[in-house]
Order: C-alpha cells, then structure tokens, then sequence
C-alpha cells in the first residue's frame, strides 16, 4: 500500500448572512474561534483556523458575508471578501436546508464561477428539516451550480461535520505543513477578545444596531493568574449609547459578564474587563475613524 501523500492548504465557507458559516467553522475545529450570532454580518475579521490531522492540514478562513454595500465599511468588507476568495483552496458554498434558494446564492454563486479554487455546495441545517425536504433541497442546490461535491451537514447536530472535512481536505494540494502543530488559529488573541466583547453586546439588542458596534481591546494585562483587558465599544450615535449601556447601566454589566466567561474561557485565566461606551459619530462612513477602528 502506498503511503497517502500529506494535504496542506486554505478553504473557506461563503454564503448569504445566516447561512451558518461561522457555526460550522467552530463545529469543526471543535472550539469557538468564529463568533457567531443570529444578526447577519457579524463576521468582519479573516479568522484562520487550523484543523490538524495525521496526514493533512485544513486551515480555514473566515469571511464576512457578501452582500450589497450601502457604506464605506461594506465596501472594504466586500473587498476583503473577494481577495479570500482569490487566494483560498476549496470554498464551501453554504446554503441552508430549511430556506429556498434564493437571488443571493444565485449571485454568489455566478461570482464563485470565475475562480480557480475547488466549489462545494454545502446545505446547513439538515437538523431542520425533514428527509422529503432535504432531498429537494439537495437536487435544487445541485442545479443550482458546478459543484465539486455536494454535502449535506448539520453543524448542531454534528451530522456529517466529519464526512465535510474529509471532502475538502481530499481536494487540497499536496504540500508539507503550513502551521506548527499547536496552533489554533493565527489572530492574535486581542482580536478574538475583541470579537467575543462585541458578540457580548450583539445579543439581544434591536435590529438596528449590529452594524453599528465595534470593538477595540486598548490594553490586555496579564498579572500572573489575573489578565486585565481595557476596551473600548464604539457607536454612532449618543441614543445607540444609551442602548448598549441600559437602564442603570444593567446591560452594559451583562456585556461584560458573558463576555467575561468566553474570555476566561479563551485564554484559560481569571479577567477583570473593564468596558467604556464611546461614540464615534458615523464612523463606518468615515475612513478616518474606520483605519482607527481596525477596518
């Protein structure tokens, strides 16, 4: 018997907001390393993580979710979008089970046509729906593009998480290991604190606000077993202010409690977060501030 060949390289998962991205990047790499969020674009940073296995390594990058931009920030998210896709392996398509296809994932689709990297059609949320809708879905998602493959998965239920890897993984190039064997992901840790404070603060509020957050970690402190993070949350406007802070401040706190497990969490000692509201007056129109804020 032949020796299998080592498999190293980058893939990503796209698809229209929801389709369940970050989800399945944190069901397969087994911890939470994209945050996720049921308000579309929550996603703004590549977050890379590496999947390590015996005879291959998967690195996947996380994207924004492509999508008609009406500011400045959604214009450099596209971009950004479009230069992953460039440069990436295997791409993933995902198309939940439980939705019709729709004009994004006809969109999408047409813009993945023109690439060189390997296109699978991921339908998400087989959890949802029965085994008479899943097979529709599946024939109508077929035809809906050229396909390497197309693998049905649940990343709740860890249906088929397995069995996706293996597919991309068989259609990464040889080569020798890109990144040592400890490494989860290569975003330095600030980012990811960050990402989890601005989840934190995504949850529950209106509708209206989810763009309109971003974070920035000013300073992390490790002090032996106790790590100090100073950060700073942004909006655009003082009655966005009011909204993150609460009645009393209540909100704010609650930010900061479940924001302060998953850090704990994430870096394995005790936190002490300290967290500011600060208002940064349409600051996803104004390159000035969106430089400042890490776009």
């Amino acid at each position: 018997m032949t020796e299998r060949s080592y498999r190293a390289g980058f893939a990503c998962f796209v698809g229209r907001p929801n389709a369940g991205k970050s989800t399945l990047t944190n069901a397969i790499v087994g911890q939470k390393i994209a945050i996720t969020s049921n308000k579309p674009q929550t996603t703004r940073h590549v977050i890379r993580a590496v999947l390590h296995r015996p005879d291959s390594q998967l690195v996947l990058v996380d994207t924004p979710g492509l999508h008609r931009p009406r500011t400045l920030l959604g214009e450099r998210l596209n971009d950004l979008v479009r230069q992953t896709w460039s440069e990436v392996d295997v791409i993933g398509l995902c198309i939940p089970a439980d939705e019709p296809i729709g004009r994004g994932d006809r969109f999408i689709t047409g813009e993945l046509a023109e690439l060189k990297a390997t296109v699978l059609a991921v339908v998400t949320k087989t959890d949802l729906v029965d085994r008479k809708r899943l097979a529709e879905q599946l024939l109508a998602v077929s035809e809906l593009g050229d396909f390497a493959e197309v693998v049905p998965v649940s990343a709740v239920s860890g249906h088929q998480v397995d069995t996706l890897v293996e597919v991309m993984t068989r259609y990464l190039p040889e080569s020798p290991q890109l990144y040592p064997d400890d490494m989860l992901t290569d975003d330095p840790e600030q980012v990811l604190v960050a990402e989890l404070i601005r989840e934190a603060a995504l949850e529950g509020v209106r509708d209206e606000l989810p763009h309109s957050i971003a974070v920035v970690v000013e300073e992390m402190l490790p002090e032996g077993r106790l790590t100090k993070i100073y950060a700073d949350v942004y909006v655009e406007r003082p009655s966005q202010k009011a909204i993150v802070i609460g009645h009393r401040g209540a909100r704010l706190k609650g930010v900061g409690t479940a924001a302060r497990r998953q850090i704990e969490e994430l870096l394995g000692t005790k936190v002490y977060l300290d967290l500011h509201v600060r208002v940064a007056k349409d600051w996803q129109r104004d390159p000035k501030q969106l430089r400042k804020l890490g776009f």
